[in-house]
């Protein structure tokens, strides 16, 4: 499996704003129950404008790596709304620092993955346990360094974090929310999945795939 290149970080903005577009109902629903309802439609408007900003940015040279997740950070904080749009966006440009200049080796994807947690917990001043998208992020970002250090290939990284994320994601259906607006329900947010946790599964989830697809290729 070779490195991560452009084409991959352009195929995994694709495939996250099918999974936006897929499951935005069910974001919603999710959303409807323990927020403000609109996570679902926030993060697919957002994804669409970045698949738009990216698709206009490409030049027969070809952005990096980096400056493809940047400017996926610079439209998601200008069309996602509530607390997504920024965290999200903090993430993206977190990831965009980390991944250097060129294409991505197995310890920058896992590199990636964890500025990016550090992004939304510096940003959101958020915890794993509080039922919040962290909850996913922090387990990936384990997952992830792990199979790196283990002498795994970028695809293979990126599926140990997309299955950790999933785990993750899961768990917070029995937690009791502490953060953001479900904290609010206090014990009846109890049974009900973090709509942020959700996303965050279906998007790194996508970034494995698009590796995968990716290798395939080559």
């Amino acid at each position: 499996m070779t490195n991560l290149s452009t084409d991959w970080a352009q195929a995994w903005i694709n495939n996250c704003a099918a999974a936006a577009h897929e499951h935005r109902e069910e974001l919603i629903e999710l959303d409807r129950v323990i927020g403000d309802s609109d996570h679902g439609e926030n993060v697919d408007r957002g994804f669409r404008a970045v698949v738009g900003a990216v698709t206009d940015e490409t030049t027969a040279d070809g952005p990096t790596v980096a400056e493809v997740l940047k400017l996926t950070a610079k439209t998601l904080m200008s069309t996602v709304g509530g607390a997504s749009g920024p965290l999200l966006g903090t993430a993206f440009l977190r990831a965009a620092k980390a991944a250097g200049t060129g294409d991505l080796d197995a310890p920058t994807t896992a590199s990636i993955i964890e500025a990016a947690l550090e992004g939304i917990t510096t940003r959101g001043k958020a915890a794993e346990g509080e039922k919040t998208m962290v909850d996913a992020w922090a387990p990936a970002a384990r997952a992830a360094r792990h199979a790196a250090d283990a002498g795994h290939n970028p695809a293979e990284v990126l599926r140990a974090a997309a299955e950790a994320a999933a785990e993750g994601a899961e768990a917070t259906v029995p937690m009791v929310a502490t953060k953001g607006r479900a904290s609010y329900l206090g014990e009846r947010s109890v049974g009900h999945k973090d709509p942020g946790a959700a996303s965050t599964a279906l998007f790194i989830a996508a970034a494995a795939d698009a590796a995968e697809t990716a290798g395939q290729e080559t």
